[in-house]
């Protein structure tokens, strides 16, 4: 196993949130014309206080996937993001600078998108509640322990206490 297919679940880096803004603002003039609503910083990287794998999770909410498609190339060519047919029915995945070893990924989803509204939701409650932050960090890194090179397979795992802090929040 490469050690850049590794899951790596590191403490908070306080660096993370200018990261974020950071790539936004370079972000936002080159996508400006598919924006439908405000660049997020989702994930776990983040919620202050929580561990995460080092990497910048962004979430770019458009009209509709079809209009935006011309952005995916803007990103390639500008911005050094690469683009993967991942989920493509739900969104426009890029991560950057490649799959292989990765400082931020990139997805690009319609506004109305139900995945959109649960991500926010889910960070809010993360950002909010201390007890559940330090629930979800147990679960990241015993989830990195039993499927330290398998990223579906750990994302997969945490489906179920994601979905009830959704559930909670009023996603359902």
């Amino acid at each position: 196993m490469s050690e850049a297919h590794r899951i790596e679940v590191v403490e908070y880096d306080p660096a993370w949130p200018e990261r974020f803004a950071q790539e936004r603002d370079v972000l936002q003039e080159t996508i400006a014309p598919y924006l439908a609503g405000p660049i997020e910083h989702v994930g776990s990287t983040a919620v202050p206080g929580l561990c995460a794998k080092p990497v910048i999770d962004i979430m770019i909410p458009v009209h509709n996937l079809t209009h935006s498609r011309p952005a995916i190339a803007l990103l390639e060519r500008h911005h050094g993001y690469t683009y993967a047919p991942y989920k493509k029915d739900v969104m426009h995945w890029l991560c950057k600078p490649g799959e292989l070893e990765r400082t931020h990924h990139l997805h690009m989803i319609a506004v109305n998108s139900e995945l959109l509204k649960e991500r926010l939701l889910f960070r809010d409650a993360l950002r909010a509640d201390a007890e559940l932050r330090e629930r979800y960090a147990a679960l990241k890194r015993r989830l990195a322990l039993e499927h330290p090179a398998d990223r579906e397979a750990y994302t997969e795992a945490k489906g179920p206490f994601v979905r009830g802090v959704v559930d909670l929040a009023g996603g359902r």
